[in-house]
């Protein structure tokens, strides 16, 4: 089976027979899940199971966006709610060494959550760094505002993602924290140049270059590439992603339907291969314009495919783990933030 280089949303809590039939023809490589798609644990896991048969592969990535906070697609009644990253950053300032470990320890739960439902990858740590006068859309989903302390806790989350066996996507690279807009909207450009850019947005991206895979940010850096926000920048993804930061894993584009791009979804589609990345991902689970991603994305193949082969081989077997003894750990921890966070 050859795959296709892009990552698709579904409709619905299950897949109708029209998406059936488009996934056995298309052969997306990935899936990525919203609330539109979860109405209870045994729902869900009954769906990504629907999701790994109709493609064929049992280790096809299924993707979810489970940060904590604002921006968790798993919640009460049926999942805990979690803290936000800015309360890691709370508590790292308090002591570090405890700042890491709950960020640490809350993505090991998350993992756990995660891990019993099929999902095998979450779209998280951040890395961004906000600033003042920035957009809320990042806001307190962030984990600071120096690049060396929104690294440390960015790489604590990680730890505690691949200790469950999920797999990390580092995002928004090469930085989404000084956007004065919110890119599901509009389009955001940010005037600084580039060497204050190396030194803090892109200085945060830097320690974490390891990472499988990462998104990127619907977001122009003019002093870079007055045109084109970095998911369709040739020489943002060249020069800065796979240059300045030394980023060599999957790349993937952050939502192609989102209205900072222009054009057609088509025309989206062709300017996110052209400008380099290896995956292109849609999310709002529309057929039509799924159908117009398929048609411009190419198969899955050279340095992509070694890319994507890697990620998943990344991908570690769970370490064993005491939930509740975690759960209370994680509790005493937030209440030296002043919040019981979760």
């Amino acid at each position: 089976m050859q795959l296709r280089a892009f990552i698709t949303g579904i409709s619905g809590p299950e897949l109708n027979a029209d998406e059936r039939a488009f996934i056995e023809a298309e052969h997306p490589w990935g899936f990525i899940l919203f609330k539109r798609n979860i109405e209870a644990p045994k729902q869900l896991a009954l769906l990504v199971e629907q999701l790994k048969k109709c493609a064929g592969r049992s280790d096809v990535p299924i993707l979810i966006d489970q940060e904590g906070g604002r921006v968790q697609r798993l919640g009460p009644p049926h999942w805990p709610a979690y803290p936000p990253g800015a309360v890691f950053g709370t508590l790292y300032d308090l002591d570090p060494v405890l700042g890491r470990s709950a960020a640490r320890l809350s993505a090991r739960l998350i993992a756990a959550d995660l891990g019993e439902l099929g999902i095998s990858v979450d779209c998280l740590p951040l890395a961004d760094v906000p600033v003042a006068g920035a957009d809320a859309v990042i806001g307190d989903r962030a984990y600071g505002t120096e690049p060396g302390k929104v690294a440390a806790i960015a790489r604590a989350v990680t730890e505690g993602l691949q200790d469950g066996g999920i797999l990390p996507v580092l995002k928004h690279i090469p930085g989404h924290g000084r956007a004065t807009a919110d890119s599901h909207l509009r389009l955001p450009t940010v005037s600084t140049p580039k060497n204050e850019l190396e030194r803090t947005d892109f200085a945060a991206f830097q320690p974490l270059a390891d990472l499988p895979m990462a998104m990127t940010a619907h977001v122009v850096f003019s002093a870079l590439d007055p045109v084109h926000p970095a998911t369709t920048s040739a020489t943002i993804i060249r020069q800065v992603i796979r240059g300045v930061i030394g980023f060599q894993g999957l790349l993937m584009s952050d939502d192609v339907s989102m209205n900072a791009l222009s054009g057609s979804i088509t025309e989206r589609t062709r300017a996110i291969f052209s400008a380099g990345c290896d995956v292109v991902v849609h999310c709002n689970g529309k057929l039509d314009e799924m159908q117009e991603v398929a048609a411009e994305t190419p198969e899955l193949s050279g340095k992509a495919l070694v890319r994507a082969e890697q990620a998943l081989a990344s991908r570690r077997t769970p370490q064993p783990f005491d939930r509740a003894a975690a759960w209370a750990e994680l509790k005493a921890m937030m209440s030296k933030a002043g919040t019981s966070g979760v």
